[in-house]
């Protein structure tokens, strides 16, 4: 087993194309092919399944995939060391953010960052917080912004939690329920509602609220863009629940009316995520200390105390 056969595995994982991988990787297609080949013949598993329009990792290549990309990434961090050792800033920080950050900015730690360690290569990968999850427990992704769900929660993952805000219901300028200052949740259960897709942490609040008042909500379209989410609200095509700075701040000209939702109340949280026990690179250190450095935690609870613990610091 090379590791030069780990690394086209992984990229094959990641593109899941014979093509787009060797491109990445920077050899002549064949070759890529042939080295996974070599390496399925070594294990005697099929890691690959290859059709004629896409391809699909195995169950035992995705058990292999999650292993080598730990054992690519331990070998990226002991070369930034010695990099360091030689007095070189180099390396690579990837960071993943869920669509909704509300005014948790994180072009501020970018840029202060990059002001820092202009040599340092810098990847933002935008999904919904239990995908980044995922991607962190496998260091897919070094760092990630997320709220945090059950599933977040319960497995491997250190936290910090940034700040909780506040959802309001957001509904057309003339809807009945327009100008009151708090709509219980019962009071919806009759309208059809613009949601986040699947997988989104709001769509899940709005799914287990609604089942606390005692209603399953119908959802009449889906969109993970809360700027689209508003329009189509101010156009009269249902109700949603928004974080407040999403509902009334920048670029809100939208004939929208906003309420508090009580019964039950809702919030969300901005939490930093990265894998717990994980020996970070340098470059990713460094930026997690600069994020904490920037947004500094607001009231953890218990377990997120347990589980964040002292900054990481960078390896000298």
């Amino acid at each position: 087993m090379e590791l030069r056969q780990l690394r086209y595995l992984v990229a094959l994982a990641d593109e899941r194309s014979f093509t787009r991988a060797a491109e990445r990787e920077h050899i002549a297609q064949p070759a890529l092919s042939q080295q996974v080949q070599k390496l399925e013949q070594e294990l005697g598993l099929p890691l690959v399944e290859r059709t004629t329009r896409r391809v699909s990792i195995t169950e035992a290549g995705n058990l292999l995939v999650a292993r080598a990309r730990r054992v690519l990434t331990e070998l990226e961090a002991a070369r930034q060391e010695l990099d360091r050792v030689r007095g070189i800033q180099t390396g690579q920080v990837t960071v993943g953010a869920m669509h909704t950050m509300g005014p948790v900015d994180i072009t501020l730690v970018l840029a202060r960052f990059h002001e820092l360690h202009p040599q340092v290569e810098l990847t933002v990968r935008e999904d919904d917080s239990d995908a980044l999850a995922a991607l962190l427990r496998v260091d897919a992704i070094d760092l990630a912004f997320l709220s945090v769900t059950e599933r977040v929660e319960s497995h491997g993952l250190a936290l910090q939690q940034i700040l909780m805000e506040e959802l309001v219901v957001v509904l057309p300028q003339n809807h009945p329920l327009a100008g009151r200052e708090e709509i219980r949740m019962i009071e919806l259960s009759q309208e059809e509602f613009i949601s986040y897709r699947e997988g989104a942490r709001l769509r899940e609040l709005l799914m287990s609220a609604a089942d606390e008042a005692g209603f399953t909500p119908r959802i009449f379209l889906e969109s993970n863009e809360s700027r689209r989410i508003r329009r189509l609200v101010a156009r009269g095509l249902g109700v949603t629940i928004l974080p407040r700075s999403h509902a009334i701040g920048v670029g809100t000209a939208d004939r929208i009316a906003v309420a508090r939702v009580v019964e039950p109340r809702l919030a969300r949280d901005i939490t930093l995520a990265w894998r717990s026990g994980r020996r970070l690179p340098p470059a990713v250190a460094e930026f997690l200390n600069i994020t904490r450095d920037t947004f500094p935690p607001e009231g953890l609870s218990g377990w997120q105390r347990e589980q964040s613990g002292p900054a990481p610091q960078p390896r000298q």
